[in-house]
């Protein structure tokens, strides 16, 4: 069992260097430098201030959850949860920066200060291992956990769970696809459908059509998914024993490492890359397969809606969304099965929420099976329950849905480890930017997460 970090920075300025074996570091979650606790003082003022938040009035006990930004989809479900909770609570939403490494650090600020009106509040699978580490998740019971994970995908569930406890509730589950233009398909001669299909052939196609692939390459969270699901789809992993918390066996210089360092060299160093393919986040690569280049996109489930969306509204021409086709992710062995990215939301709540109970039971109302499936159709994220791929309304809305369904049961999650900002800082940091890949990358970010995880080197 890892030794559990300390709630409050003032408590933990100690703690963390032999924690760490080092002073503070940052680490990022999506963005390059933003870490989970600050400065001791910035957290004693958020003590002072945000502890005192009331329940903003009479009347039924206020729950506050915090979301990452949606449409107003989050926000409908709170409304009807509130009803129908008949006046036991009500729910009120607090909005996060879009940024994960952002969402992170302002949550992790108030738990850190023991925020007792943080209540409810949506966490990226990534984060959970270390908010429940550090003792900041109030953990579901094994009955309360029981209606939470029945029917959902084990690969949720499986990034939901830290030292065998149920700490979040999954609420929505994604997956990447590869979303391609039909037409630049015909015309360099494949079927991105068919068994086997790796990336040296989307490579080579791209290239022979002079067309690019999307792909997220800015140094950030979007990267790291790219790496893990390369590993992964290779028969390997970053990291083993992550229940050791910094004394993980790294593994990520390994064959499987060795095979997506050379698809990532090859890849971006050659004209199916995007000019700024360093800098690219989700929407700039989204944005390359409606370009005159545009033929291949490496994305979340979101791309039907929102390609659709910008075809209505004149962004696009509409003829895109048309030629727009999907296959699952590519495999790096036309021998073995890729293992899609995973990713997602998650429900957590606070353990220093005055309503702890109450939280539970509206957690309960927010990932139930029609509120996910409402969710799902407002908003594009794909539901973590298998069976609400098969509703009729969903097949009519997303074509696509048995692939996203069977590419989430198959997926690869990122490494369930309090120490997650660190290994994937560590791993960005010398995998990046993707041309600079080489045959000793590996071997360095691997000597370089030890490092780091030693306290011997900082990010």
């Amino acid at each position: 069992m890892v030794e559990r970090v300390d709630r409050a920075e003032s408590d933990q300025a100690g703690d963390a260097r032999r924690r760490r074996g080092t002073t503070r570091r940052h680490g990022p979650a999506e963005r390059a430098r933003s870490a989970w606790p600050r400065a001791a003082v910035a957290l004693a003022l958020l003590a002072a201030g945000l502890t005192a938040c009331g329940d903003g009035g009479g009347g039924a006990p206020k729950l506050t959850w915090y979301i990452n930004p949606d449409n107003g989809g989050q926000a409908a479900i709170a409304k009807s949860c509130t009803q129908a909770a008949g006046g036991r609570y009500r729910i009120e939403t607090s909005l996060l920066p879009s940024d994960a490494t952002q969402q992170r650090e302002q949550l992790i600020r108030r738990l850190a200060a023991k925020d007792s009106g943080l209540d409810l509040m949506s966490l990226d699978p990534v984060f959970v291992a270390e908010a429940a580490n550090a003792k900041f998740l109030r953990p579901f019971t094994k009955s309360e956990a029981a209606p939470l994970t029945e029917g959902v995908f084990a690969s949720a569930v499986q990034s939901s769970m830290w030292e065998g406890k149920l700490y979040a509730a999954p609420f929505w589950a994604n997956t990447q696809l590869l979303w391609y233009r039909k037409s630049v398909a015909k015309k360099a001669g494949i079927d991105p459908n068919a068994p086997g299909f790796t990336w040296d052939k989307l490579i080579d196609a791209a290239v022979r059509t002079n067309t690019t692939i999307g792909v997220q390459g800015n140094r950030y969270e979007g990267y790291m998914v790219l790496i893990n699901a390369l590993i992964a789809s290779g028969g390997g992993r970053i990291i083993s024993d992550a229940e050791k918390g910094d004394g993980a066996n790294i593994e990520i210089d390994s064959p499987a490492g060795q095979r997506a360092a050379e698809i990532i060299r090859k890849f971006a160093t050659s004209k199916a890359a995007s000019p700024t393919l360093s800098t690219d986040t989700e929407e700039e690569s989204r944005s390359t397969i409606n370009g005159r280049r545009g033929g291949f996109l490496l994305n979340w489930g979101y791309v039907w809606r929102a390609e659709k969306g910008d075809a209505d509204a004149g962004a696009i021409d509409k003829n895109i969304v048309g030629d727009l086709g999907w296959a699952r992710y590519p495999a790096v062995d036309p021998q073995q099965q890729s293992r899609p990215p995973f990713g997602g939301i998650e429900i957590g709540v606070g353990a220093y929420s005055r309503h702890k109970d109450l939280a539970v039971e509206a957690t309960r109302c927010i990932t139930s099976p029609a509120n996910m499936k409402r969710y799902m159709l407002d908003e594009g994220n794909v539901a973590a329950r298998p069976a609400i791929f098969d509703d009729p309304d969903i097949l009519k809305e997303f074509p696509m849905a048995p692939l996203m369904r069977d590419s989430i049961a198959s997926a690869a999650p990122r490494p369930a480890t309090p120490y997650y900002a660190d290994i994937s800082g560590a791993v960005q940091d010398r995998w990046h930017p993707p041309a600079s890949v080489n045959r000793t990358t590996p071997r360095r970010s691997a000597e370089f997460a030890r490092a780091v995880l030693g306290g011997e080197a900082l990010l």
